[in-house]
């Protein structure tokens, strides 16, 4: 599963990992968390996120 990067703050969702001090439990893919999900570091939603080249 893809990787995706907050552009505000750099910090990375690892879907292996999840968010769980979030609610994401590891194995949820980015397209897959809820519209309301806010990056845990810098609190922007899932339209800052950019996916991470392979």
């Amino acid at each position: 599963m893809k990787k995706y990067r907050c552009t505000v703050c750099d910090w990375i969702y690892d879907p292996a990992v999840g968010d769980p001090e979030g609610g994401i439990a590891a194995g949820t893919a980015f397209e897959d968390i809820p519209n309301d999900w806010v990056c845990p570091v810098c609190g922007v939603g899932k339209e800052d996120f950019v996916e991470e080249p392979d």
